[in-house]
């Protein structure tokens, strides 16, 4: 079918893809942990994302990788950087975004961009876990907790406790000595949330804070991250059910660019 295409992101703990129809429209997409051979990962999500699509692979024009294995979609026609992708995708869901917070499995990146969606400027966080999902997933276990419970549970918190920790490592230790001295997991959670806020505005305030802000990749669908984010910047920022997905959608985008008479 004309004018469909797909963006595959394949992250450092997911892979996400997203199908994109000739008129904007979601046509499909998934998502899916990331194992060791990450090229059948990468197959896996495509079909993953046709299915829920009702598509067959011949009815999509143009296939572009993105993501931290974006050079093994080796099926694709092309190839974009995560940063350029969650700009475009964060532009088209919410057009009136001018900065972009991407918090993901194993980096944070802070990406600045203009009225159509391109990237101005961009400072990542990418030298340790420290602030990003990884970071939560081995503070939630140290408590005992799923990643996916922690949100919820952060935003019970009654006296939230200071986690002045940024190396993941000592800041598991930090957790830890909090609760063999009975302190309430909710605060200390409450506190994990605020450490990364407190770290994430850092980044941003590299490439300057803008007015209106998109919270994307896996960790915007953490509801007490979002509060924290919000409540450091002072005010609200986006984010979406479709968060997780914009890099890959992204991806879709700029590959219906490149079909002749691409879409602006």
């Amino acid at each position: 079918m004309k004018g469909i295409v797909a963006g595959v992101d394949i992250g450092s703990t997911t892979a996400k893809c997203v199908i994109l129809g000739e008129d904007g429209q979601i046509l499909g997409k998934s998502l899916s942990a990331v194992g060791v051979d990450i090229v059948k990962d990468a197959e896996k999500a495509l079909e993953a994302a046709l299915t829920d699509a009702r598509l067959a692979r011949s009815d999509v024009s143009f296939i572009t990788g993105t993501g931290y294995g974006r050079y093994k979609v080796y099926f694709g026609q092309l190839v974009v950087t995560e940063i350029s992708c969650h700009a475009r995708g964060a532009h088209f869901l919410f057009p009136k975004t001018r900065l972009v917070v991407d918090i993901g499995g194993q980096d944070t990146k802070a990406i600045r961009i203009d009225e159509k969606g391109d990237v101005v400027d961009f400072a990542m966080n990418d030298k340790c876990a420290a602030g990003t999902g990884r970071f939560l997933e081995v503070c939630a276990n140290a408590l005992g907790y799923d990643v996916g419970e922690i949100g919820p549970l952060s935003l019970a918190a009654q006296r939230p406790l200071k986690v002045t920790s940024t190396c993941t490592v000592f800041a598991e230790s930090e957790v830890t000595s909090y609760l063999s001295r009975g302190k309430d997991p909710k605060d200390i959670l409450a506190g994990l949330h605020s450490s990364i806020a407190n770290r994430t505005l850092s980044l941003m305030q590299r490439v300057g804070v803008e007015p209106e802000i998109t919270f994307t990749g896996g960790v915007s669908q953490n509801e007490g991250m979002v509060r924290a984010l919000s409540r450091r910047v002072g005010s609200p920022v986006n984010v979406s059910p479709l968060s997780q997905f914009l890099g890959a959608l992204g991806a879709a985008l700029h590959g219906r660019e490149r079909l002749p008479g691409g879409a602006s």
